[in-house]
């Protein structure tokens, strides 16, 4: 009874219009959103929609990593039970290495910090505190991880590379990012491929391109002195 209690006021958190297993497949309207076709267990249905947000979860920022050539697994920085990377003096902690929020984070920067400091028997001991925030980031992991029949709801008209206008069907015929980029211009606008590099390694299974310095934009004035320093004797 005492059990059944507790649980009562958290039923009534969840929304009554939540489904789950839905996925939101096509957008209507002409001038403005006016509904929007979702698909549940195979079932699609139509609903009157004025606004429509949609998120496919996070993905590592692993460019850095590349950068230095430190191996990766599950498109995020492969490290060891110290946090090492591949690369012996380069350290990794945090969703660099995988999504599973801010504790887990934090219990693997330490691990690393007493590790990169040599402090092998303080870093063991909060072994045991990542560990459970692993088994927690594996749940959340294997709940929200997308579902290959997603990849359907991409048609030859669906955006691929919002910079240079590219569309999924402009780029059936490649067969890698590089010629994607070669022959449709894909990632080669504004964000330099920090968008669209993402969704092709998703929908096409091409790996992500090979970063270059520099990593984000930099401002004229910063390059000028960088010049200036490398000319002085």
């Amino acid at each position: 009874m005492a059990l059944a209690a507790e649980a009562a006021p958290v039923a009534t958190l969840a929304p009554k219009g939540y489904l789950s297993g839905a996925q939101a497949i096509r957008a209507h309207g002409t001038t403005r959103l006016e509904a929007v076709t979702l698909r549940q267990r195979g079932v699609e249905r139509t609903i009157a929609c004025d606004r429509l947000a949609i998120g496919y979860g996070l993905i590592p920022n692993i460019e850095t990593a590349l950068l230095f050539g430190c191996a990766t697994a599950q498109e995020a920085i492969q490290v060891n039970r110290w946090q090492q990377t591949s690369i012996a003096d380069i350290y990794a902690a945090g969703e660099c290495t995988g999504f599973g929020g801010s504790e887990l984070a934090l219990a693997e920067g330490e691990i690393a910090g007493f590790a990169a400091a040599g402090a092998s028997h303080q870093a063991q001991k909060l072994f045991t505190r990542r560990a459970r925030w692993q088994r927690f980031a594996a749940a959340i992991n294997r709940t929200f991880r997308l579902r290959e029949s997603l990849k359907n709801a991409a048609t030859p008209e669906s955006l691929l590379c919002r910079c240079e206008d590219v569309r999924c069907g402009d780029v059936d015929a490649a067969g890698s990012w590089t010629q994607a980029k070669l022959t449709q211009r894909c990632g080669m606008g504004a964000c330099q491929g920090h968008t669209c590099a993402a969704s092709a390694r998703w929908l096409y299974g091409w790996p992500l391109p090979q970063p270059r310095e520099p990593l984000s934009p930099a401002r004229a004035e910063t390059l000028i002195a960088l010049a200036r320093l490398s000319a002085e004797p």
